[in-house]
């Protein structure tokens, strides 16, 4: 395969998320492309974790703490790039109460917007070519209904508006605002599916690619929408579902 090549030296990168899955991989791929990467995590400390994040500035960040998320913004010194990408779902506990709705849509939403509104002034001062941007994660369940994420569903449903709105919006400060929606990758939070043969099986079916993705597959796709190349490109949601949403 033909090496993929980014150059994003002297630019700054915020991957909230960035301490696993396709955080990590979007995390690494900035990094490797010469940004200097911000990560999130939820843990106190990048030594709390078994794998090595040497390497990324860290902070610790839960994201229904918004004076955590104020002061994450505050404590930045300049940005290029804010990629939203920590999320949660919260099957374990029963989506369809109201209160684990309303916590769920604060993870996945509220928290997108809460902390692109803090970071706008330092995106609006960027010197990126092609602009500053903002790239939200989506999923799927941005476009179809599942019954045991009913919370989740409506927030990543959401990501999409709001990322058109964003989108026009903060174009007059030189910010563009992409997100992306991938299917099922393999992460942590989706392990305990991977596990199950004939919900992998129903998902593979409905697969053209016939594979479940990695974060390897997902961090290209953001790194083109942070870009010049993708300078035209505003208010899009680009799916990295290997075919899944197309397929009849």
């Amino acid at each position: 395969m033909a090496a993929i090549r980014f150059d994003f030296t002297d630019t700054r990168v915020l991957v909230t998320g960035g301490s696993n899955g396709i955080g990590l991989g979007i995390a690494h791929a900035f990094r490797d492309a010469g940004a200097d990467v911000v990560i999130t995590g939820t843990r106190a400390a990048a030594s709390d974790y078994e794998h090595d994040l040497d390497g990324f500035e860290y902070h610790s960040l839960t994201l229904t703490d918004n004076a955590g998320i104020d002061e994450l913004a505050a404590s930045l010194d300049r940005l290029d790039v804010l990629v939203n990408n920590a999320g949660q779902n919260l099957t374990h506990r029963g989506e369809s109460d109201p209160d684990v709705f309303a916590e769920a849509v604060t993870i996945n939403l509220t928290a997108t917007f809460r902390l692109s509104t803090g970071c706008r002034p330092l995106l609006a001062a960027s010197k990126l070519d092609g602009g500053a941007c903002i790239i939200n994660v989506g999923s799927m369940s941005s476009f179809f209904g599942l019954s045991i994420l009913p919370a989740y569903g409506a927030a990543k449903g959401g990501v999409v508006q709001l990322t058109k709105g964003l989108a026009v919006a903060w174009a007059r400060d030189g910010i563009r605002v992409n997100a992306v929606a991938p299917g099922l990758i393999e992460t942590n939070m989706t392990r305990p599916m991977l596990g199950q043969e004939a919900r992998i099986n129903r998902t593979l079916s409905r697969t053209p690619m016939r594979r479940c993705g990695t974060p390897a597959d997902v961090a290209p796709v953001v790194l083109f929408l942070a870009g010049p190349g993708a300078r035209y490109v505003t208010g899009q949601t680009l799916p990295i579902d290997g075919g899944y949403s197309v397929q009849g």
